[in-house]
């Protein structure tokens, strides 16, 4: 259904945890063009919020920009956070977030790629990557992530697949930023 920028809309909030580590193996870099996967040291606040845009622009990620950059930099600096950029030819692909300051949660704070990243089955790398990377943290007892019917279609099978299970779903609403096709909406 075809919304416009200023409606208000309803959508659904899917919290997912996963309480061990998944059987699969840790992920091989995929093939093809020059691929890296590299944590960013306190970075500033406008590369979060570059790649948050990047990632979320079609998604209504808007949440973020409404923070001040010392919020933000206060939760990038946090030496239990730690921001991950997938490189590939040169540009990034995609980001995670993998947030600990939780005591033995690790929660994947944002996950995702750019949309022309998307359909390249990059995504599966970087779910499975982030997974075994928050459990390689230590005193890691259970994982979170959460995500919504206003994200890409792909991204709650995709972490039901990496091993994560809903636990609880929130109705909300907000106002579109954009106009934008909602599904099942």
């Amino acid at each position: 259904m075809n919304h416009k920028a200023g409606e208000r809309v309803e959508y659904v909030v899917t919290f997912l945890e996963m309480d061990l580590r998944p059987a699969y193996p840790r992920p091989h870099l995929p093939a093809g063009p020059v691929s890296a996967l590299i944590a960013a040291e306190a970075p500033p606040s406008w590369y979060f919020l570059d790649l948050y845009g990047a990632v979320g622009r079609d998604h209504e990620w808007t949440d973020q920009h409404r923070k001040s950059p010392a919020e933000l930099t206060a939760f990038l600096h946090d030496p239990a956070v730690t921001l991950y950029t997938f490189l590939r030819s040169g540009w990034p692909h995609g980001f995670f977030i993998l947030d600990g300051r939780e005591p033995g949660i690790c929660d994947l704070a944002y996950f995702g790629l750019v949309p022309e990243a998307i359909g390249q089955g990059l995504g599966l790398f970087l779910i499975e990557t982030a997974v075994h990377m928050a459990w390689d943290r230590e005193g890691v007892r259970r994982m979170t992530v959460n995500t919504n019917s206003l994200d890409h279609p792909r991204a709650l099978p995709l972490y039901q697949r990496a091993g994560f299970e809903p636990v609880r779903r929130e109705t909300h609403s907000r106002v579109l930023t954009r106009d934008r096709d909602i599904i099942g909406a």
